[in-house]
């Protein structure tokens, strides 16, 4: 009985703060973002092309400030997000008709550098081969 109550209390204490957290800040994203880079992009061939998602980053762009890529050792650009939809229920939620891809042609990316800016300041990088991003 002992541990069923030290187990509720536990459970209590563990949803009270994780429903506290809404993901909106550097300190809660960067966690994620680091268990998660080898994710932070997927690369899909489509109908003649390529679409390089970046679903995984918008889905937590709260916290940060900017995200950046560079293809193919090219110069880097910001990849542009809906901004974090604060005071809502679902902060980090992606807009109906925003599409989180862009298109390229066919076996154009070799590679790419994601570079990642949380609000705090600090930076993120990562660099992706194309067969650790290639989606079947």
């Amino acid at each position: 009985m002992r541990f069923r109550a030290i187990m509720a209390a536990a459970l209590a204490v563990w949803a009270g703060a994780a429903g506290a957290q809404t993901f909106t800040t550097a300190a809660e994203v960067r966690p994620i973002l680091e268990a998660t880079r080898s994710s932070w992009i997927a690369l899909r061939p489509w109908d003649g092309q390529e679409l390089l998602y970046f679903t995984h980053l918008e889905s937590w762009r709260c916290g940060l400030s900017q995200i950046r890529y560079a293809i193919n050792g090219g110069a880097e650009q910001a990849w542009e997000t809906d901004p974090c939809f604060e005071g809502t229920a679902q902060p980090n939620a992606i807009s109906a008709d925003r599409l989180p891809f862009m298109r390229l042609p066919a076996d154009h990316l070799q590679s790419a550098t994601v570079v990642l800016t949380l609000d705090d300041g600090t930076e993120m990088r990562h660099d992706f081969a194309r067969a650790a991003i290639l989606m079947p």
